[in-house]
């Protein structure tokens, strides 16, 4: 039986990148020219933050943009494109390299 890995949700990641920086959820919002509420709303999972708003939290804690579009349910372009013109290959090498 294979273990299924957990996987963080963009919310989850900006709750861990917050906490390990120390600040509240209003301090954080201030500096990202944010609602607060509008972050409670992403750590939760009752919003879908913006390809702009990604980009600020990525540049904000030096953290890898892509992983967190992922992590946001937006797969890059680029990725997508790959996918469709390989999908039996992409598909196949996905479930053998990470389990599925």
């Amino acid at each position: 039986m294979t273990k299924k890995r957990k996987t963080k949700s963009f919310g989850a990641v900006l709750k861990s990148l917050r906490s390990a920086k120390g600040y509240s959820i209003k301090t954080l919002a201030e500096q990202v020219e944010v609602n607060y509420t509008y972050l409670s709303k992403l750590e939760n999972g009752h919003s879908s933050p913006s390809e702009d708003f990604i980009q600020r939290i990525a540049t904000f804690f030096n953290y890898d943009k892509e992983e967190l579009m992922v992590r946001a349910g937006k797969i890059p372009e680029d990725i997508l494109e790959l996918v469709a013109r390989n999908p039996k290959e992409a598909l196949h090498f996905l479930r053998k390299e990470f389990g599925g």
